[in-house]
């Protein structure tokens, strides 16, 4: 079966090596937000001759294409993720580095009434908050 990220790229007309294979696969398939050492690190996994040059200038073509989203959490790594079929905000825990993803109709609805109030049509945004867990209550 071919993955999203493969598969967008075909559609958009890229050439797909079979280390940009890999590489898309490795993208498609993680359940976190990877830097570009671990989507290295898992793809040499895969095939020890990826070099992290190759994976640089992929994750690079794949961001340009509109392919993958890059984020800024805080932390002084750009991390990636496939681009949503529907929108999400993010959460994350500072001490952990772990990113949640919601959606919340409220924040939603709150965002576009701010944007009104200031004269604008929210058209896009994008939303990271950061937090630590609480402990458990009594």
């Amino acid at each position: 079966m071919t993955d999203s990220i493969e598969k967008r790229c075909i559609e958009l007309g890229m050439r797909m090596t079979e280390q940009r294979r890999v590489i898309a696969g490795v993208l498609s398939d993680a359940n976190d937000h990877p830097d570009v050492e671990e989507v290295y690190r898992r793809s040499s996994a895969i095939d020890a001759k990826i070099s992290i040059a190759t994976v640089y200038r992929t994750v690079r073509m794949f961001e340009e294409a509109g392919i993958i989203d890059r984020h800024d959490f805080g932390d002084g790594r750009a991390r990636y993720e496939p681009v949503p079929d529907e929108h999400h905000d993010h959460l994350i825990d500072v001490q952990t580095g772990k990113v949640i993803e919601f959606t919340n109709d409220k924040v939603e609805k709150l965002q576009r009434e701010i944007a009104a109030e200031l004269g604008y049509e929210l058209v896009d945004h994008r939303l990271e908050l950061y937090g630590v867990a609480l402990k458990n209550k009594g």
